[in-house]
């Protein structure tokens, strides 16, 4: 089936209309990162940069990591923005760009986010490495996509639900697991996370500022919620539609944040570009390997 020029932009470089790569130009193994200028914090750990990108949040290189092909690509803030850079990342892997057409043979990409988040129980101390095994999405964003009741965990969605009185109002959240090959690259040097990706900063993370909340003890049956061995870890912004896309799309993938605030100890550290650049460094080596 032939994908409309509508439904799939493509620029008239032959490059993916918002990140401007092209299919040539992707490497197998990806490094996402949301601030555009950290692509060139991961560029610093690569040789041989063959292109470089810029187009609104969008920048990024590829280049190499011991004799590995690695694409380092910023996605900005937020998980709309994840629909738009896992959709055409896919597309450039999957979709041949002269005939519109999915190509024959699937091509799986290796996807390792960088982020920064806040942590949610005292004994997650600040400069941590979460690594999200499961990401639970109150975005709502994979809900617009049919199917993704196969791919999610639905029962520990159910119970969730009801342990939040959640909201009918608000959108439904969803559990899904990240990439066991990504998690096994990583899981010696993370914590094992449980991540929320909330569709803001403010109050859909349990922040008040001027407005009150929705759920005023949301932030307190977060952190009592536990299903089998696992607990809700920290909040962030991007890894559940990142996981979601990945697991509908057959792409592994997974999230790593350095912990940069305690929501529970209602701590932060502003200083934290030295931790991050550690686990840059840390990532890029471990994609490296793969």
């Amino acid at each position: 089936m032939r994908i409309p020029e509508s439904e799939l932009i493509i620029n008239a470089d032959g490059s993916a209309f918002h990140i401007h790569i092209k299919p040539e130009e992707l490497a197998d193994n990806i490094i996402l990162v949301g601030d555009p200028g950290r692509v060139d914090m991961v560029a610093e750990y690569l040789t041989d940069i063959e292109c470089r990108h810029a187009s609104r949040e969008f920048v990024s290189v590829t280049g190499y990591r011991n004799g590995k092909r690695i694409t380092a690509l910023s996605h900005g803030i937020g998980p709309d923005n994840i629909d738009i850079v896992m959709t055409e990342l896919d597309a450039l892997a999957n979709v041949d760009f002269a005939t519109r057409e999915v190509k024959p043979v699937h091509r799986s990409l290796n996807i390792l986010r960088i982020g920064t988040s806040g942590a949610l129980h005292a004994d997650i101390p600040l400069g941590s490495y979460i690594l999200s095994h499961i990401s639970v999405g109150f975005d709502g964003v994979m809900n617009w996509y049919g199917g993704r009741e196969k791919y999610t965990l639905n029962d520990v969605e159910a119970d969730f639900k009801k342990h939040m009185n959640w909201k009918e109002s608000l959108p439904s959240p969803y559990f899904i697991k990240a990439s066991d090959k990504i998690i096994n690259l990583m899981k010696d040097v993370t914590v094992k996370g449980v991540t929320i990706s909330a569709p803001g900063f403010y109050g859909p993370q349990g922040r008040v500022v001027r407005l009150p909340l929705a759920m005023p003890d949301m932030l307190e049956r977060i952190e009592s919620f536990r299903f089998g061995e696992y607990r809700i870890t920290n909040f962030e912004m991007e890894s559940s539609p990142l996981a979601g896309f990945g697991a509908m799309l057959g792409h592994d993938v997974c999230t790593v944040c350095c912990a940069i605030a305690n929501r529970y100890l209602q701590s932060s550290n502003p200083d934290y570009k030295a931790a991050v650049r550690s686990l840059v460094e840390l990532s890029v080596e471990r994609m490296s390997r793969l």
